[in-house]
C-alpha cells in the first residue's frame, strides 16, 4: 500500500468515525420533531454545539429555567435581538417546539443553506418589494398553531447601534393574530456582528426571556421604540 492510499484510508475511516458520532450525538440530543429524521438529528446536533461549544444558559427575569416554556398547543411569536449568524441556532437550542423563521430573501437564496431552511419551514421575505407575501404566509402558520420567530430589527443589529426602534411588522402581526408573543434577549455570542465566524469562536451565550407580550401592548404610545431598547438591552423592563 502507497503512502497516498494510506492516507486516503485513514481520511475516510475518520469521517466514518465523525458520521457515526454526529449520528449518535443527534439521537441522543433531539429534543424536537420536525418531521423527518435527518432534521430531527439535526437538531440534536445543533443543541449539542450550542450546549456545550457556546455554553447556552437560558434564564427568564422571574429565575432560571432550561428554556421558552412555549405553549403546547396553538400558535405564538418569538422574538429577539439579532447579533451574529448563529442566533437561529441558540433560540432553536432553546425551545421544545419546531420553530419557522421569517428571514430575508437573500438569505434564504443560498444554495449551501436553502436545504435547510425550507425543511425547516422558514419564511422568505422580499425587503425590497412583496414583504406582504411573507406577511400571509406567516399569519396562516400563526392559525394553524405554529411558532414563528423573527428578529423584529430586520437584520444583523447590535447594541449600540440606531435605530433602536423595532420594525412596524411585529406590530401589525401580534394585532392581526393575536397570539402572544415571547421576547428574549441574546448576549455572549463572540464575534458580535460575525455571520461566519462566531461558528468557531467560542463564547458563553446567554438568553434572557422577559415577560410575553399580548396584542395589546402595540397600542401604546412608542412601543416599538422601547421594545427596541429592551432587546438591545437599553432598558431592564417595559
Amino acid at each position: 500500500m502507497t503512502i497516498g492510499s494510506m492516507i486516503l484510508l485513514v481520511v475516510a475511516i475518520s469521517l466514518m468515525m465523525l458520521l457515526l458520532w454526529l449520528n449518535r450525538i443527534g439521537k441522543k440530543y433531539n429534543q424536537v420533531n420536525w418531521g423527518s429524521s435527518f432534521l430531527n438529528k439535526l437538531d440534536g446536533i445543533f443543541r449539542y454545539y450550542c450546549l456545550n461549544f457556546h455554553r447556552l444558559k437560558f434564564k427568564s427575569v422571574d429565575g432560571v429555567s432550561k428554556g421558552f416554556n412555549l405553549p403546547k398547543e396553538g400558535g405564538a411569536l418569538l422574538i429577539c435581538n439579532h447579533m451574529s449568524g448563529i442566533d437561529p441556532f441558540m433560540l432553536v437550542s432553546s425551545c421544545n417546539r419546531p420553530i419557522r423563521f421569517i428571514i430575508a430573501k437573500e438569505e434564504y437564496e443560498r444554495w449551501y443553506l436553502k436545504w435547510m431552511f425550507k425543511g425547516a419551514g422558514c419564511i422568505p421575505v422580499d425587503r425590497t418589494g412583496r414583504a406582504d407575501i411573507a406577511f400571509r404566509q406567516a399569519k396562516r402558520a400563526l392559525d394553524n398553531g405554529e411558532i414563528i420567530a423573527l428578529f423584529p430589527h430586520g437584520r444583523i443589529h447590535l447594541d449600540q447601534e440606531q435605530p433602536y426602534r423595532v420594525k412596524g411588522g411585529i406590530k401589525k402581526m401580534s394585532e392581526f393574530t393575536k397570539v402572544p408573543v415571547f421576547v428574549a434577549r441574546l448576549t455572549g455570542i463572540k464575534p458580535e456582528g460575525g455571520l461566519f465566524m462566531p461558528l468557531f469562536v467560542r463564547s458563553n451565550t446567554v438568553i434572557t426571556q422577559f415577560p410575553n407580550l399580548s396584542y395589546e401592548y402595540f397600542s401604546e404610545e412608542d412601543s416599538l421604540l422601547r421594545l427596541g431598547e429592551l432587546l438591545l438591552g437599553h432598558r431592564s423592563e417595559l
